[in-house]
């Protein structure tokens, strides 16, 4: 049987874009369900809708891969197997120090969007930012640069694209989206099927994916730091200091009632590390795109070694459209940011957990579920396990493992009101793994994790 959409909703890998509900005209329904994450609800959709649906669902066999898509779109340009098809390859920041402090990383990325706003490339920008109704985030659309700073920074929570592409539909406007690779992809089948609303999208800016998270993840983060989910106002996920290394970042959250600030070190919390997954969805286990490759350019964290020690932040940056490869040179000539180039090797290292997580990770869960009998999608990776040794097999069942109880255990802790039925659980898991972690480390190699953990806690 074919890997359509209606296999990815019953496995749970609907990641919540929303690219089957625009396709279907709102036949499919799009919500944010009980464990954090927007999920297609088919009840309602014909034969024929779910056809049409499976060919826009990033995740769906009869959709167009990553490799088709640029294929079409950038197929002059030179192939990367690890970030895709390139023109530049360039890492960077900022160099206002207001600006670049007030950013999650390098703030190449809202500068980079305020330039093709500037040079008429869109009329406006689709990208996630603070929700204006009940929920903390959601698509939303900013046509001027003090829109566009006023939403910087990033943000980890699952969301959806149904309301705002409905909202823009032949208004006349065309619009430059951002998004991670999954959702980027959707939005170019969309473009295919619906060629209106492709001529609408005038530019496709990715962001560098490691996963996404639940909504949990927000809530989770705010209840650590002394704020209830019920009472979560806003969270601010990443905040720089000046007396840490780049990745030793605090968060803030603020309440509804007493509208403090409480700030805490991301690395102090229970899942604030980003190896453990915790609340990520299961379509996150199925991508094998970490460099947004059907994007015009995409953008990340440089985590290179020789960065890392630096608090200010550092961006990587693989371009595929001229226009954007000139604005970042002609910055970098003014005096705007700072620009080096490397090699597709460098960007790729600057992901390597993220390579092993999409690429050899995926492979072996793909072999895991079809030795149980279960539908996938096809995937640009064989599966397999001769590639990893057994400890490495282990340790990605169980990374699978923490995601998944991650999601339900948080579930619990907010029905129950007690914040210790998810913790106890999550604890208990994330022992295991910090355990077949280090099984195969040498003493010394185990004592120098520990000593980077602690230094990053505290």
């Amino acid at each position: 049987m074919a890997h359509g959409i209606a296999q990815v909703v019953e496995r749970g890998m609907c990641v919540g874009c929303g690219a089957c509900s625009i396709r279907t005209g709102g036949a499919i329904s799009v919500a944010l369900g009980s464990i954090g994450l927007y999920q297609a609800d088919l009840r309602s959709a014909t034969e024929g809708q779910l056809e049409s649906a499976s060919r826009v669902c990033p995740f769906s066999d009869a959709a167009k891969d990553e490799d088709q898509l640029a294929r079409e779109r950038h197929g002059e340009l030179e192939r990367d197997e690890r970030i895709g098809r390139h023109l530049s390859i360039h890492v960077g920041r900022l160099t206002d120090p207001d600006r670049l402090m007030g950013s999650s990383s390098g703030g190449l990325t809202s500068w980079l969007l305020e330039r093709l706003l500037d040079q008429g490339i869109g009329d406006a920008v689709i990208h996630v930012g603070r929700g204006e109704g009940g929920e903390l985030f959601e698509y939303r659309i900013s046509q001027t640069a003090a829109d566009l700073l006023n939403s910087r920074k990033s943000i980890y929570s699952s969301t959806t694209l149904t309301d705002v592409i409905q909202r823009i539909r032949g208004d006349g406007s065309r619009y430059i989206v951002v998004g991670v690779p999954c959702f980027i992809r959707a939005l170019r089948l969309l473009a295919d099927e619906q060629p209106d609303l492709g001529e609408q999208l005038s530019f496709y800016v990715g962001l560098v994916c490691g996963h996404l998270k639940s909504q949990f993840f927000a809530e989770s983060l705010g209840w650590q730091a002394g704020v209830r989910p019920e009472a979560l106002e806003s969270i601010d996920f990443r905040i720089k200091n000046p007396r840490r290394r780049t990745y030793a970042y605090d968060y803030e959250a603020r309440g509804r009632a007493d509208r403090r600030s409480h700030r805490r070190r991301v690395a102090s919390t229970i899942d604030g590390d980003w190896a453990f997954g915790a609340f990520q969805p299961e379509a996150c286990n199925f991508c094998d795109d970490v460099f947004a490759e059907t994007a015009d350019v995409v953008l990340g964290d440089a985590w290179l070694p020789r960065f890392t020690s630096d608090w200010r932040g550092t961006n990587v940056v693989v371009t595929r459209d001229v226009r954007a490869r000139d604005i970042l040179l002609e910055g970098a000539a003014r005096g705007d940011v700072e620009l080096e180039t490397v090699t597709a090797g460098e960007a790729a290292q600057s992901q390597g957990g993220n390579f092993r997580h999409r690429r050899d990770g995926l492979r072996v869960r793909l072999a895991d579920d079809i030795a149980r009998g279960l539908s996938v999608p096809r995937k640009r990776v064989q599966p397999g396990y001769d590639h990893v040794t057994p400890q490495r097999i282990e340790l990605i069942r169980q990374r699978r493992s923490i995601s998944a109880l991650s999601l339900a255990a948080f579930a619990d802790a907010k029905a129950t009101g007690d914040f210790r039925a998810y913790a106890a659980p999550m604890r208990t898991t994330i022992r295991r793994y910090r355990r077949i972690e280090s099984a195969g480390l040498t003493w010394s190699a185990r004592v120098t994790a520990t000593l980077r953990r602690w230094r990053r806690r505290w």
